[in-house]
């Protein structure tokens, strides 16, 4: 089976094949930065991160580009209300997006653009439009005349016959006279007073949001990509202007796969700041580890709803200790991630993931090996033998390492081994001391070295009628 995504455009799953045999062009639209993101925008960017991770996995060669929009109303509303810059504002939130996306293993884009930087592009592509009689100026602003590109509505499957006033973005009355047709955009603002602005050909002012991303992507990956993706809440008006701007220019598709992601919500409702259920990712990792949040997002298909309960948090907070205890039991027992896997485990893996980057069944397999393993490792803890060959066990641990590369689940042997401070033989050799000091009757000095090491995260097993083992603390 080959790899089948969903298109947006189409409404249908479609055989994956990109312009080059190895090579793919993958666009996401990133934040706006005046805030935080929350957990909508990290299950966006987790989903992005896994069908990249994927397809490398599959060895593609992938070009992986999000922007950030950094000019924007919200950005200039939000510098006013903190007395700031609006360029400080920006690059604080740059900060704290990378900081989260780090936390949450997403990996670096390679290229993040961002809009202030392609202004010269973003002039160019409008006056090329204003050439082909694709745009037209109006008191210093500039908009796209939105009935003279018959196909728009393609991606969204709305009409224009069905389009209410101003649907296309938020307009104003005095707006609204300077257009030829309400549903017209913009893609050049005059600048108000006190407003960032640059010097163009059109007038003194700043670009609308729809051409950031049609100038960014011709600017640093051509007219024709094989992915563009973002939220759900993208396709219309953003996603859907871009096409109309691009492909009135290039008459050339802009993307041959448009891929959505669906919203989230929590306990049952949609996320937002009025409801007081408005969920940052840095008080979400308050409460679960990052790798239990990428877990959780990832047990939902990307184009299903998420809920976020108390109840799911736990729940993924639990799993993710179980995979994290057999990846850390099979580094104990000295395995290495080289050498044979279960291939049938692989192939299965490898089919739910083709299927749409199907990770909840993707996520089945995996958790059918952590099945197979745990026992063994709960065995191993409190001394007893193993029911599986050493050779079976490593590799079905070998294979579960390779199935979590893709979802972004392993961790490095330093980060998940957290008692690097101590070494076994120190260990082992505090143990001794330890049986020592029992034979001797001294119970304190036993008792300060069990509790010592248990301070630094070592369990200690007594058992009757052999030495006492240990294990790191779950």
């Amino acid at each position: 089976m080959s790899l089948a995504v969903y298109n947006s455009l189409s409404g249908r799953k479609e055989p994956f094949v990109p312009q080059e045999p190895d090579q793919v062009r993958m666009y996401v639209c990133g934040v706006t930065v005046y805030d935080r993101c929350h957990i909508g925008h990290g299950r966006c960017f987790l989903v992005w991160d896994t069908l990249r991770r994927y397809l490398e996995w599959r060895g593609y060669r992938v070009q992986y580009v999000q922007n950030f929009t950094d000019i924007d109303d919200k950005i200039i509303q939000r510098a006013r209300l903190e007395g700031r810059s609006w360029e400080a504002v920006v690059m604080d939130n740059i900060q704290t997006y990378f900081e989260d996306m780090d936390r949450l293993n997403i990996k670096r884009a390679d290229l993040y653009p961002r809009a202030t930087e392609s202004i010269a592009e973003m002039v160019d592509f409008i006056s090329d439009l204003l050439q082909r009689d694709y745009a037209y100026q109006a008191n210093g602003d500039v908009y796209y005349p939105v009935r003279k590109f018959p196909s728009y509505g393609k991606l969204s499957g709305k009409r224009i016959a069905e389009l209410e006033v101003g649907a296309s973005e938020r307009v104003h009355s005095e707006e609204l006279e300077r257009k030829h047709d309400p549903l017209d955009f913009a893609l050049w603002k005059t600048a108000k007073p006190g407003e960032p602005s640059w010097e163009t050909p059109f007038s003194t002012g700043r670009p609308g949001w729809h051409i950031e991303c049609s100038a960014m992507i011709q600017k640093h990956m051509g007219a024709t990509i094989d992915i563009h993706a973002g939220g759900e809440d993208l396709v219309f008006p953003h996603h859907e202007n871009e096409i109309a701007q691009s492909e009135a220019l290039h008459g050339a598709p802009l993307a041959n796969y448009w891929m959505h992601n669906a919203f989230v919500k929590v306990n049952g409702e949609k996320m937002s700041k009025s409801l007081g259920n408005f969920i940052t990712i840095q008080s979400a990792l308050e409460r679960i580890h990052p790798f239990a949040l990428r877990l959780l997002t990832l047990q939902s298909h990307y184009r299903t709803t998420i809920d976020f309960t108390d109840e799911s948090l736990e729940a993924a907070q639990h799993t993710w200790d179980n995979v994290e205890r057999v990846v850390r039991f099979g580094r104990e027992l000295g395995f290495t991630p080289q050498g044979e896997r279960d291939q049938d485990l692989v192939e299965r893996f490898t089919q739910a993931m083709d299927n749409d980057l199907n990770t909840p069944q993707g996520l089945a397999v995996v958790f059918e090996v952590v099945k197979q393993l745990l026992p063994e490792r709960n065995i191993h803890l409190h001394g007893g033998s193993l029911t599986l060959e050493p050779s079976t066990l490593a590799k079905l641990w070998r294979t579960l390492l390779h199935l979590l590369e893709p979802l972004g689940l392993v961790l490095e042997p330093e980060t998940i081994t957290p008692k690097t401070i101590l070494q076994p033989s120190v260990i082992e050799a505090l143990i001794t001391q330890r049986q020592q000091a029992k034979a001797a009757r001294d119970f304190a000095t036993s008792d300060c070295i069990r509790a010592e090491l248990l301070a630094k995260g070592v369990v200690l097993v007594d058992h009757k009628d052999k030495t006492t083992s240990w294990h790191w603390k779950d």
